[in-house]
């Protein structure tokens, strides 16, 4: 493809879709294999989650500081380093001979996916210019939606097929093409402005969140009143709240919270943490109710959630289209609303219902969020400079992290306040299904409060996004056919 060559905003979007699919497809798809990673190692119940929590806590120390690194030493080489370093540990994560080595590698694939997110996505702003952020936008939704659907299916295929070590050798051959790729076409960019390290904002940062993060994922499986877990809530919300004062008089801040003084960054993420917890707390809840409720297999469950997908990629090829004519405004807040409805018909479902009424729905939340998703990511950096959009992204993203845990521990601790079995009449425990259906009325009701923020959301703010030229839409036909044929390799 020797356009590649000519257009660094083909290149740029190649890359990042490779390399944001193999990272948040991480998340999903090892969570499936946890089961069989408890018998590899003789580890039951929450002994085998510090797979999971060491590699969420070790992501929120390194994603305050990607902004400045990238600026620093330059987004192509942050970004093909941390690229590397996570092909790397995924390799060392499925070579483990031990729970503490897999922990370990897990820790340091962190480490590597803390930096390649913000740092992409930093990329992939500064190639575009606001009046193709909705472009830029539908490639930022491929990688974010089908990844985490995707997880699941491809998870229970491997581990079924081979073992749960390929869940993560999975991600040693996209990260070689994507980094060998990057390394041919990429662009360097660094800002010239940028200050010396700010090391007490990185340290209150890191710690605060790697804190408030490993509360947020263990309370629900330890009791939020357990000792570890109020002590690391409570020392993680102090130690943040210093970072704000700090950082606030700070004149090289580590996190640019004056960002948050920009109305429209700060209503998008605002709006993003609640429709996202309540999003990822359905995607969580969902295969719960599935394989523990109704008793479905991991690849039925998988394929039952699936939809979820195909509706968001379906409609972000519409939203693109309505975006520049209604602007983000009303199209945030119908689909929303749309979301918490769908959301709600959830909890009707029964032992008996169809399996296809789930997968309708879910296919029409997905295409509710879709109206979400992209307008919001437009919207957010609208009004955002390009050289304060390394800082604005590790914001957005540390945001993001934030939200996913949120959702996930409001999630859970729904469901075990509930109670996940009951007694039927004849006195034999059976799955209790009203827990699963609290799950989904609470994930409706955050998604209600993003969709009163999104009332806030001003079409004004997001005007610089919402044009839209004949080379524009030339440029996303190119794109498209390039993705198009990327995503069938």
């Amino acid at each position: 493809m020797p356009h590649l060559h000519m257009n660094p905003k083909i290149s740029v979007s190649v890359v990042f879709v490779a390399a944001m699919f193999m990272s948040i497809m991480d998340g999903t798809i090892v969570t499936v294999a946890l089961p069989s990673l408890g018998r590899q190692f003789g580890v039951s119940g929450t002994g085998i989650d510090a797979v999971v929590v060491g590699y969420l806590v070790s992501l929120a120390v390194v994603i305050p500081a990607s902004g400045w690194l990238g600026d620093r030493f330059g987004t192509k080489r942050i970004f093909l380093s941390a690229l590397a370093l996570f092909s790397i540990t995924s390799a060392m994560c499925g070579l483990a001979t031990s729970l503490p080595m897999l922990i370990l590698f897990r820790v340091l694939q962190g480490l590597a996916g803390g930096a390649l997110t913000p740092v992409g996505t930093a990329l992939l702003y500064r190639t575009f210019p606001p009046a193709e952020r909705v472009q830029v936008s539908r490639i930022l939704n491929i990688p974010t939606v089908f990844a985490p659907a995707m997880g699941p299916v491809l998870g229970g295929v491997l581990i079924t097929q081979f073992s749960w070590r390929w869940v993560f050798f999975v991600n040693v051959p996209i990260g070689i093409l994507a980094g060998l790729f990057g390394l041919i076409f990429l662009q360097e960019y660094y800002e010239e402005s940028v200050g010396s390290f700010d090391l007490l904002g990185f340290l209150l940062a890191g710690i605060g969140l790697a804190l408030a993060m490993y509360a947020l994922s263990e309370g629900p499986n330890y009791g939020w009143t357990s000792i570890g877990i109020l002590s690391s809530g409570i020392v993680g919300v102090i130690i943040l709240v210093a970072f704000v004062f700090v950082e606030l008089r700070s004149s090289h801040p580590m996190l640019d919270l004056r960002l948050l003084s920009n109305r429209a960054f700060r209503t998008c993420n605002l709006l993003s943490l609640f429709s996202g917890a309540g999003f990822l707390g359905l995607l969580y809840a969902a295969p719960l109710f599935l394989q523990e409720g109704r008793g479905v297999s991991a690849l039925t469950s998988g394929l039952t959630t699936f939809p979820e997908a195909i509706g968001v990629l379906v409609m972000t090829q519409i939203a693109a289209r309505l975006y520049p004519r209604v602007g983000p405004r009303r199209l945030i807040v119908s689909g929303l609303t749309g979301v918490t409805i769908f959301m709600l018909l959830m909890s009707l479902m029964g032992n008996d219902t169809s399996l296809w009424l789930m997968r309708g729905l879910m296919f029409l939340i997905g295409a509710g969020m879709a109206n979400a998703f992209l307008p919001v990511q437009a919207a957010a950096f609208a009004t955002i400079s390009p050289a304060a959009t390394g800082q604005a992204s590790a914001l957005n993203n540390a945001q993001r992290q934030i939200g996913s845990s949120l959702g996930v521990a409001i999630i859970s601790t729904v469901i075990s306040f509930v109670g996940i079995t009951q007694l039927n009449a004849g006195g034999v425990v059976v799955p209790n299904l009203n827990a699963y259906h609290a799950a989904f009325i609470t994930s409706a009701v955050l998604v209600l409060i993003a969709v009163l923020i999104g009332l806030k959301v001003r079409d004004s703010d997001a005007a610089s996004t919402m044009q839209r030229t004949g080379s524009t839409a030339k440029q996303e036909a190119v794109l498209e056919a390039t993705l198009s044929a990327e995503a069938g390799m």
